[in-house]
């Protein structure tokens, strides 16, 4: 791009900016634009720009019904960016190969040169390619056609950021000529894991299609069983992975590092690192931080601690200006100086600092703000007012869940998944302070030595790696495959969801765990969930269904902890239960029964009609316009058709008709 700078409106000297620079570039036209930057924030706007690049669309060729997003002037702020980006010399990343792209385009002389000079080309990871990514290589490769693309279509699970698995699909149509050779040999898994992941990804569509052998023993059926919460499924999988480690399961002993949790989410995984850490279980996330040591989770954590104890001068300083309160390093610099010259907290050095004056303008008000919000917290405490409730009020009040929500990037949401997390463990407690105690304890207990340890990873961050044990917890309909991704992207989110499944059961080498819970919290409350679409996909001959007595693997007098705390929540009488006991009932799944060495069979005649009148708690009423096994297309009188569980739907009726 350098070397033909001038074809693109730029120098051969531009400049790359950098994703801060590119945020501050799109918030002056944001603010020019007389858009309000609090409802449409500019991360936002940069998030979608880069998708449409990825898909090589110029702002003149967004499809219109792309351009409407960002209050129906995306495309034009779009324009207008790019336009400022010429006027400063300067290109973003994805200009780098859109630019370029352009150019080949219109100058043929230029894509000849390139043609001559680069004449056998390698493509590795083809399924993980973009758009723009895969036009670039067609024009490179059109004039003499000596290309090689290595890729697994049934491994393309990058959609999300851009990739589209339509570029290997399409390949003998774009490449004709081309010789395909299916690699269907595996020297990883056993035939009885390849055998169980064969049969998932076989329902996929969109897919070439191969079937994958080895040389290897049998082996191991993939086992599968279900728990009545995910604290439950937490238990046995430490007790598991105890026993695999201890080689008294049939099997050889499993080192530590062999084993590997692979979950759909991050959120998942605060249940089961608080379950090792207790237990004493040495682990390691890979991907991320550990749950506690995430940015969102200590700042949350800091702000819980205020509220119990507001001399917490560690925990002022870490929120005192986050979100952005107008207190930079000098307002917090005359706090500090305050609080030493008073012999005093932070918090009142503020408060005398604000009393004699010292400090005015916005920063002022917003500190005044956050003094009478702490106290407020603490009197709650001291009041013993509901601490989960109390959690949620202290992350709202903050503005600290609202500078999230702002932000509205795959990264954002991902973090407001672990802070709703957060809130949710505290069910678990009898208050704030036993919860910062545990949290506390738990972690100085944690051993940092460089000995083996379980990896906890997402099933994203696994793609390429294999481990000789591997557990993939919570295989339930709405949490995987995913419902945010199935209500975004429709059947090829739900293709793509189910090429995830493909890849964690295909990172297993000897023996494979599926488990799911027939409970969780969600927003403080117990729901009642389905066993994942995913279970039924699996063959029968490959999966061994653990012998559990009682429900979901608890016995008896095990389970009355959870059978009382379920009680309470009222989840027997919910329709997501009452339902699940119809669909499985009859196999063992929706009563305490002993459950036999059967699938699950999920089967079942869905409990509405079309045309029917519900109730959804987020989307109010609407009705059903379509239905598919356990999902429900629903036309609502206020947010419009969207696709959701059955589980969460009751009818008008049931929901009393509650005002929405």
């Amino acid at each position: 791009l350098r070397r033909h700078a001038e074809l693109a409106g730029l120098k051969a000297n531009f400049t790359i900016l950098d994703s801060d620079d590119q945020l501050r570039l799109l918030k002056q036209l944001i603010v020019a634009g007389g858009i309000d930057e609090r409802r449409w924030p500019a991360r936002q706007l940069a998030h979608q720009i880069d998708g449409w690049k990825n898909r090589a669309w110029t702002p003149d060729k967004v499809p219109a019904s792309q351009g409407s997003v960002f209050n129906n002037r995306g495309a034009e702020i779009y324009g207008q960016y790019q336009e400022r980006l010429k006027a400063l010399n300067a290109a973003d990343f994805g200009d780098l190969l859109l630019h370029m792209l352009e150019i080949f385009k219109k100058h043929e002389d230029v894509l000849g040169q390139y043609q001559r000079w680069f004449r056998y080309i390698l493509v590795d990871e083809y399924q993980d390619t973009n758009v723009a990514q895969h036009l670039w290589l067609r024009l490179l490769a059109q004039a003499h056609g000596q290309i090689c693309c290595v890729g697994d279509d049934d491994q393309s699970i990058y959609g999300w950021r851009g990739a589209e698995v339509g570029n290997i699909l399409r390949f003998e149509k774009d490449f004709p000529g081309a010789q395909v050779i299916r690699l269907e040999k595996n020297y990883r898994s056993t035939p009885q894991i390849l055998n169980a992941a064969g049969g998932v990804i076989a329902q996929n569509r969109g897919r070439l299609g191969k079937t994958l052998f080895t040389d290897r023993d049998e082996g191991e059926k993939i086992r599968l069983i279900g728990h009545w919460d995910d604290g439950e499924e937490a238990r046995w999988v430490g007790e598991e992975i105890e026993a695999l480690h201890a080689g008294t399961r049939g099997m050889r002993s499993f080192e530590l590092d062999e084993i590997a949790i692979l979950v759909r989410t991050s959120f998942q995984m605060r249940v089961f690192e608080d379950r090792f850490l207790s237990i004493g279980l040495p682990y390691r996330v890979v991907g991320g931080p550990r749950f506690y040591e995430r940015l969102e989770i200590r700042d949350a954590m800091a702000y819980f601690r205020l509220a119990v104890s507001p001399e917490d001068d560690l925990a002022f300083e870490r929120v005192v200006n986050t979100p952005k309160r107008g207190l930079g390093d000098r307002a917090q610099q005359k706090i500090q100086i305050s609080a030493r010259d008073n012999g005093v907290s932070l918090i009142e050095g503020a408060r005398t600092l604000l009393a004699a004056k010292g400090l005015a303008g916005k920063g002022a008000g917003e500190l005044l703000k956050l003094i009478n919000l702490v106290a407020a917290w603490h009197a709650h405490v001291a009041e013993g007012t509901d601490h989960l409730e109390l959690a949620g009020r202290i992350l709202d009040d903050s503005g600290y869940t609202e500078m999230w929500q702002n932000h509205r990037t795959p990264e954002a949401e991902g973090r407001l998944e672990n802070l709703k997390e957060l809130v949710q463990s505290l069910e678990q407690f009898e208050n704030l302070q036993g919860f910062l105690e545990h949290v506390s304890l738990v972690m100085d207990n944690d051993s940092n030595d460089a000995g083996k340890k379980v990896v906890i990873m997402t099933l994203h961050a696994a793609k390429g790696l294999e481990f000789p044990a591997v557990f993939l917890p919570g295989w339930e309909d709405g949490l995987f495959p995913s419902q945010r991704t199935m209500d975004e992207s429709g059947a090829k989110g739900l293709e793509e969801e189910r090429r995830l499944a493909y890849v964690g059961l295909t990172r297993a080498e000897e023996v494979a765990y599926v488990s799911f819970a027939g409970n969780r919290m969600t927003y403080g409350q117990w729901q009642s969930t389905l066993p994942s679409r995913f279970i039924d996909e699996l063959p029968g001959a490959a999966v061994e269904v653990l012998t559990a007595p009682g429900l979901y693997g608890r016995t008896q007098a095990a389970s009355s902890d959870m059978a009382s705390r379920a009680s309470r929540a009222d989840v027997y009488n919910s329709p997501g239960w009452k339902r699940l006991q119809s669909r499985s009932g009859r196999r063992g799944l929706g009563q305490p029964r002993e459950v036999k060495h059967t699938i699950i069979d999920l089967d079942a005649v869905s409990a509405f009609a079309k045309g029917e009148r519900v109730f959804h708690a987020k989307f109010g009423y609407g009705a059903v316009a379509g239905i598919e096994g356990d999902k429900l297309e629903i036309d609502f009188e206020k947010a419009g058709r969207k696709n959701v569980l059955a589980a969460y739907v009751r009818t008008a009726d049931e929901a009393g008709d509650v005002p929405f």
